[in-house]
Order: C-alpha cells, then sequence, then structure tokens
C-alpha cells in the first residue's frame, strides 16, 4: 500500500512539473480556441443579423413594386446598397429597384441601380444580366456607345448570344443595318436552337432593311456629266474687196 502511494505521488509529481514547464502554453492554446469558438460564433451571429435586416429591406422593395410606392422603393433600395452591400440580397434589390424605375420611365433611376451592380455585385451572372438591361436603358437614352461600352464588357459565354443580340438592337437603333445583320447572325450561332430568343433574333434580322442597304452598298457613285464640248468658234469675216478704178 505504501507502494502504491509512492508510485501516485512520482506521477503526481512529473504532472506538477510538466505543468510547470508547459502551462502556459496550454493555457494559452486552450484561450485561442476559446477564442477561435467564440469568434466563429460570433461570426455566425453577425452574418444572420446582416442578413436577416438586409432580407427585411429586400421584400420591402417588393412590396414597393407590388403596391406601387416608387418612394418605399427608393428608401429601401438606398438603405440596402448602403448599410449590407457586402450580401447577396443587395444586388438583387438594386436590379429589381432598376426594373420599377425603368417601368416608371425613371430611365436615370434604372441606370444608377444597374451600374452599382455592374459595379458591386460578386456574382457574374448577376453582373451580365445587369449589363444588357443597363445596355437597353442607355439604348432609351440614346446613348449608343455607352450601350455599346457596356455590351463590350467580358461576359460568360452562356450570355454571349443575348449581348450580340443586344449589340444588334444598338446598330440598328443607329441606322447600321449591315451591321446588326452581322451582330444578329453570329448571335444566332450562339442561341439555344430550340429557345424562343433564337426566334426573336430571327424576327429582328428577317425585319432589316437589308434590300435598301444591298442598293445602297451596290449602286455606282453617281458622276456629274462631263461639260458638253464648246461650239467651234465662228471662221473669220473673209476680207473687203477693194474697188478699183475704171
Amino acid at each position: 500500500m505504501a507502494a502504491y502511494d509512492l508510485d501516485e505521488q512520482e506521477k503526481l509529481g512529473d504532472l506538477k512539473a510538466w505543468w510547470a514547464r508547459n502551462g502556459n502554453i496550454v493555457t494559452g492554446i486552450v484561450v485561442v480556441l476559446a477564442l477561435a469558438v467564440a469568434g466563429t460564433q460570433g461570426w455566425k451571429w453577425w452574418n444572420k443579423k446582416q442578413a436577416n435586416e438586409a432580407s427585411t429591406l429586400y421584400f420591402a422593395i417588393n412590396e414597393g413594386i407590388q403596391k406601387n410606392e416608387a418612394a418605399k422603393i427608393k428608401d429601401a433600395a438606398a438603405q440596402l446598397l448602403e448599410k449590407f452591400p457586402s450580401t447577396g440580397f443587395a444586388p438583387r434589390g438594386a436590379l429589381l429597384a432598376a426594373k420599377a424605375a425603368f417601368d416608371a420611365n425613371d430611365l436615370d433611376g434604372a441606370k444608377k441601380n444597374l451600374e452599382w451592380v455592374v459595379a458591386n455585385s460578386k456574382e457574374d451572372e448577376l453582373k451580365n444580366v445587369a449589363r444588357l438591361r443597363l445596355a437597353a436603358v442607355l439604348m432609351d437614352k440614346k446613348e449608343f456607345d455607352a450601350a455599346l461600352a457596356a455590351l463590350d464588357a467580358k461576359h460568360h459565354e452562356s450570355f454571349a448570344g443575348l449581348f450580340l443580340d443586344a449589340k444588334g438592337d444598338v446598330f440598328k437603333l443607329q441606322g447600321k443595318f449591315a451591321d446588326a445583320k452581322t451582330a444578329y447572325e453570329e448571335a444566332l450561332k450562339k442561341l439555344d436552337s430550340k429557345g424562343s430568343q433564337r426566334q426573336i433574333t430571327q424576327l429582328k434580322l428577317d425585319s432589316l432593311p437589308l434590300a435598301t442597304v444591298a442598293q445602297a452598298v451596290a449602286a455606282p457613285a453617281t458622276v456629274a456629266p462631263a461639260a458638253a464640248p464648246a461650239a467651234p468658234a465662228a471662221p473669220a469675216a473673209a476680207p473687203a474687196k477693194s474697188e478699183t478704178k475704171k
């Protein structure tokens, strides 16, 4: 029994010695782990709080659209983009607000929201949707160069047909029917053969006044007729005959 107690005391002494050497390290590790867990939980709580508040504003935009309350839409969208720009609700809310503004003929308001999505969204798909809608707004504002610039931006291949179709629309509005024809034809190569958009693009292509364009291209340049040659000069009068004296 005494031997057993001695053995326990030795183990206890070894443990105390180990703790004296490593206690601070262990304590530090425990504290770090505790802080990490607390930080993770705190971060999750914060994200959840942000998401909840952002979703409230997003649904406020939706409600404003359903009730046709322009002021409510603008106010909720402004708060959403200012306070919660990093949430997934922000770009989606901006797209909703842009559509509402466009439907109300507030082209500047629509443009502002769409430009925000292009500049701030972390989702490429939403950026591509925003660029297409922005091009449509700029076409309505007759800012054709800006519309083409929006459509020239890098985009996913799955959007290529839609971007080319929109370019055709810009060229058509500019009266550049040959360029519109090329854009629509390229769009048809990219669009789903069974999709409804392909049929729409085909109708746009078929409606172009290509005969007029072809005639304008094929017609030779009009040249002014050469001036008629000058009439020959009248012959000089014959010298008068002198009278001889008889």
